[in-house]
């Protein structure tokens, strides 16, 4: 007797239907909505530059932070009081804090000067600026102090740390519900993938947008400096100096910061840019610049200013 196939149901021996969906995906759906909401919750925009930034603490906050860094840094280092140095520091802090004005958020601007050989420098949220004296013999001279002082001024101003922290905050949510997702896989696999998504954090997001942040950076900074009636040709020389000292030496693709010659590039493109700013704030020579502005010349006189005011040394390095 021949039987018909289609009198008998057909069974799956020893096999389990499935669903198509697992449990295990819930996290990171999850913390996909959850990055959705978060991310175009707290989107502001970058001074000059008008890029939009993920920032989720207040100014307020921020500035808090800055202050508590700087109260430990100073209890940790050795500040310069006085001298020549600190004159030529402050009066360059001054007047690219007056050229940054229209974008500046209240910050209480103090420029100190640390003695370390440190090849560093660095603005906080709320305004407290220190170079360290490594970094003044690359400097070389007044231009060069406002190229370096432009760009940390720039990089509190355009909210820089509040940013990475918001990046770091989201990375870290990620590597979490992934780590839930990957939970019942065996140790050695789990550790695999996590340590490849870890890399790819730290080399695919963290460090790339930390590069940008340095040339967005550089780029406020220079404009700060044409406007504060530096000479902006001064930046590359710059690079120049710090290349050749070595500092700045690191893969590319590997460094919170821009190469040397990438950052060379980058100024000789907006050089342009920068210098009809130097010329719009200052005059077709370069020289009507703020109060200050003739003493970056050795034979310059020092300005008559109030006794209880400190006056700047003559010339500068």
């Amino acid at each position: 007797m021949r039987y018909s196939s289609h009198q008998f149901p057909r069974r799956n021996w020893g096999r389990r239907r499935r669903s198509g969906f697992s449990l295990r995906w819930i996290p990171v759906l999850l913390f996909a909505g959850y990055f959705a909401f978060y991310y175009f919750g707290h989107q502001e925009t970058v001074p000059i530059t008008g890029r939009s930034q993920l920032v989720d603490i207040d100014r307020q906050q921020e500035m808090a932070l800055g202050l508590q860094s700087w109260a430990e840094i100073e209890r940790q280092s050795r500040l310069v009081r006085s001298g020549h140095n600190l004159d030529v520091l402050r009066d360059v802090g001054r007047r690219i804090a007056e050229a940054a004005a229209e974008e500046d958020p209240g910050f209480d601007w103090e420029f100190n000067l640390i003695d370390a050989d440190q090849i560093n420098a660095f603005a906080l949220p709320g305004g407290k600026v220190a170079f360290y004296t490594g970094i003044l013999p690359i400097a070389q001279n007044a231009d060069g102090v406002a190229a370096i002082m432009g760009h940390e001024i720039a990089h509190a101003i355009a909210r820089h740390g509040a940013e990475r922290m918001a990046y770091q905050k989201l990375v870290q949510f990620g590597s979490m519900a992934a780590s839930v997702a990957l939970g019942d896989m065996d140790f050695g696999t789990r550790r695999a993938v996590m340590g490849a998504m870890g890399a790819g954090g730290q080399y695919g997001i963290l460090l790339p947008f930390s590069r940008k942040h340095e040339s967005e950076a550089d780029y406020i900074g220079l404009i700060y400096m044409a406007r504060a009636c530096f000479d902006p040709r001064e930046a590359p020389k710059l690079w120049q100096r710090m290349q050749e000292a070595g500092s700045g030496n690191v893969a590319e693709f590997s460094s919170t910061h821009p190469s040397p010659e990438t950052r060379i590039r980058n100024f000789e493109q907006w050089m342009p840019e920068a210098l009809k700013v130097r010329e719009q704030y200052c005059g077709a020579s370069g020289n009507e610049a703020p109060s200050t502005a003739n003493t970056n010349r050795p034979d310059a006189p020092v300005p008559d200013l109030p006794a209880q005011e400190e006056v700047s040394g003559p010339g500068y390095f």
